[in-house]
């Protein structure tokens, strides 16, 4: 038995990408950043600064194209997967990326968003925005995206 489940909170670092999969399903790119406060021999503090590439797919990456934006802070709970790319140099480049399955949006004037994969009701409240989304084809989207040569906007 293997996992591989990653949880992060951050913050946008730009304004969510959205684009579409060779089958016309909705797949959106984010990156965010991480702290982590580290206390030297010295006492003094330094904040390390971790950026993540997040994926998103169907109503789910529709929803965060239309609700985040820079500097919107959210949870995510995903995997882990590596994506390999040949560069503008003709090198190959493996891209680390988190792949959503649950994602909530904690800023708190984009109210509170969440959504999981799994099966659960939608709920309406006295906002506009869902309180959370179902996915059945989750799986289906993922495998075949329609992705740019993005190696240029990696923070590394």
């Amino acid at each position: 038995m293997s996992i591989n489940k990653v949880i992060l909170i951050g913050r946008l670092g730009a304004d969510p990408e959205l684009r579409y999969s060779l089958e016309g399903k909705p797949v959106v790119t984010m990156r965010i950043a991480t702290n982590e406060v580290i206390i030297r021999q010295n006492g003094d503090k330094e904040t390390q600064t971790e950026w993540h590439r997040i994926v998103a797919f169907g109503k789910l990456a529709e929803t965060c194209a239309e609700y985040l934006e820079t500097g919107s802070q959210i949870y995510v709970e995903g995997s882990l997967r590596y994506r390999k790319i040949l560069d503008r140099s003709g090198f190959t480049r493996v891209i680390p990326e988190i792949f959503a399955e649950t994602i909530k949006f904690l800023s708190k004037k984009n109210h509170t968003f969440s959504y999981q994969e799994s099966p659960i009701s939608t709920q309406s409240t006295s906002s506009d925005l869902p309180l959370s989304y179902s996915s059945d084809d989750f799986a289906t989207q993922a495998p075949r995206l329609l992705l740019e040569d993005d190696a240029e906007d990696l923070p590394f």
